[in-house]
């Protein structure tokens, strides 16, 4: 069903759960992705795109991965962790407010999101990666916010949402036959280079999918 083998290896029904059956992206929708260059966020975007969205904004770690989003992902914009308040950041990104949010990270940037979503978002949170990789606080957040915003938060973790997958299969065969989606991946080649790609992955310094090459 899909074109090439190691796209059986991709992180895209996760993106799809996140994007489609949590977030429900439709046409028009400013949408905000976290960790937006990773296995993926480098999806979810594009499946946003995909749904309709208006304008796709990712969060990553450095200009190098914002150049990524924007240049090769189709991201509208980027924000970057550690380069000022990521709150202030969306704002500017999105100044009308956030109408969906695909967060697979929580914390600082779940806060940041709340923070910019607009009357009714809908946040879809499908991982916790801040607290998963590091000692990063968990996000707190404001209750009155979530209330007086109408705000839907909604967790889902795909080993509960199984039956999605054969649904990606044929819209990621689709796509990528046709060109309306890409498999951004980084490989590194032989066994030994394994411990390499789970180190570089979890520093955030790898794009896409990451295989190592048997």
């Amino acid at each position: 069903m899909l074109p090439a083998q190691a796209a059986h290896l991709s992180q895209g029904a996760a993106a799809y759960l996140g994007v489609v059956r949590v977030g429900e992206v439709r046409e028009g929708d400013t949408v905000f992705v976290t960790s937006a260059a990773g296995g993926v966020g480098s999806l979810a975007g594009q499946i946003a795109k995909l749904r309709g969205a208006a304008r796709v904004i990712g969060s990553t770690s450095s200009q190098r991965k914002a150049d990524f989003l924007t240049e090769e992902l189709g991201y509208d914009a980027a924000v970057l962790r550690g380069a000022g308040s990521l709150t202030e950041q969306l704002r500017a990104a999105a100044p009308d407010g956030l109408d969906v949010v695909v967060d697979h990270v929580g914390g600082e940037q779940l806060e940041a999101a709340i923070a910019v979503a607009r009357r009714g978002a809908r946040i879809a949170m499908i991982g916790a990666l801040a607290g998963q990789l590091g000692d990063a606080p968990a996000a707190k957040i404001d209750p009155v916010a979530v209330i007086t915003g109408d705000l839907t938060l909604r967790g889902a973790s795909l080993y509960n949402h199984f039956d999605i997958v054969p649904e990606w299969t044929e819209v990621f065969g689709r796509g990528l036959r046709d060109g309306t989606l890409t498999f951004p991946r980084t490989v590194l080649k032989g066994l030994d280079q394994a411990p390499r790609a789970l180190r570089e992955l979890t520093e955030g310094k790898l794009t896409g999918s990451v295989h190592v090459e048997l």
